[in-house]
């Protein structure tokens, strides 16, 4: 069976779903949970994404992201293969951490026609009263730690969720009391009916590529024309866009990290260093784990050659266990950074 297609426009709104390999627990403690928001947060920043939902399960997590570049794929891709790794050296295995290919459904964002964009927030923020952890007898919703629901009771948190955009769509005031109302109501629904969607929203939920009204379908199926070749011109312009943001975060890290592993700042000076030279694949390194750049841009930026070239000496920098513990202290001194 042929793959969906990724829908990727710009200032999309997913809903975004991704399991544990075969069910297997994902965040097993909390220090689990803390690196993903971590590596959310980075992807955020570096792809310029917006969260208006969150909510982190056992085996699973859902997110309700909007992109104001086409970069979901690259973004993604990123964010589940940086935790990956981690995850995974954390416990010295080796393998999938998640099922498959996450899930990505868009969903109509528009004002005009806010009814998925809502019944998709109330899904993520009811994820815990359906599964037992909170709602009724099990406290309350907005006291589940590992959700946005406790950021909208207290009207503050990351800089990467928006919640003026569910408040919005439910036609409620951005104030205390606007905020006030949302939370009072899921509450009420956690603890009276265990979080469950009624019918309507659970088969919309249940329809498969899309979230929206026709129309909507309409103008994603347009989008499947232009993957195929029509407009090309302008799709082009798209990935250009896409790129963007992961180039600037990149250039940052060069110009920063550079001269700390010994690398000279001028082009000139680092043309006439060795292709292979190991600082320049220390950085490279850490430029595919903290960004979504391409070899390509790599090789071009540091002067390293071809962009198999660049892939090679990153394989390397993972196999040898003194350059990892390397990467492993940048890794320390970015987060000290941030």
């Amino acid at each position: 069976m042929a793959r969906p297609l990724r829908f990727q426009y710009p200032w999309a709104v997913y809903h975004v779903m991704a399991r544990g390999d075969g069910g297997k627990t994902v965040f097993e403690t909390d220090d689990d949970r803390l690196v993903f928001l971590k590596r959310l947060e980075e992807t955020c920043g570096s792809c310029g994404w917006r969260v208006h939902a969150w909510v982190l399960m056992g085996n699973h997590f859902h997110l309700l992201l909007e992109t104001p570049q086409p970069n979901l794929v690259a973004g993604m891709k990123w964010l589940l293969g940086v935790f990956s790794q981690g995850w995974n050296r954390a416990r010295r295995r080796q393998g999938h951490v998640f099922q498959g290919r996450y899930k990505s459904v868009p969903v109509n964002g528009s004002d005009a026609d806010s009814y998925y964009f809502r019944i998709v927030a109330d899904y993520i923020h009811l994820n815990p009263a359906r599964a037992g952890l909170a709602g009724g007898k099990a406290g309350k919703l907005a006291g589940y730690r590992w959700s946005s629901m406790p950021c909208y009771a207290k009207g503050k948190g990351p800089k990467w969720l928006e919640l003026d955009r569910v408040l919005n769509s439910f036609e409620l005031a951005e104030t205390g009391r606007g905020r006030r109302a949302y939370v009072g109501w899921l509450e009420v629904r956690a603890a009276n009916d265990g979080g469950c969607i009624d019918q309507t929203a659970q088969d919309a939920l249940r329809r498969g590529w899309y979230l929206g009204e026709e129309t909507f379908r309409d103008r994603l199926l347009v989008l499947v024309d232009k993957t195929r070749g029509v407009q090309a011109r302008k799709r082009r312009k798209a990935a250009g866009a896409e790129k963007d943001h992961g180039e600037k975060d990149a250039e940052r890290l060069v110009q920063e990290y550079g001269p700390r592993l010994g690398l000279p700042e001028s082009a000139a000076e680092l043309a006439d260093l060795r292709k292979g030279d190991e600082r320049k694949a220390l950085l490279a390194a850490l430029l595919r784990q903290r960004t979504t750049v391409a070899f390509d841009w790599i090789a071009k930026r540091l002067h390293m050659g071809h962009s198999g070239s660049v892939s090679r000496q990153v394989s390397k920098v993972k196999r040898d266990q003194k350059l990892r513990k390397r990467i492993n202290e940048l890794e320390k001194m970015l987060q000290c950074g941030d």
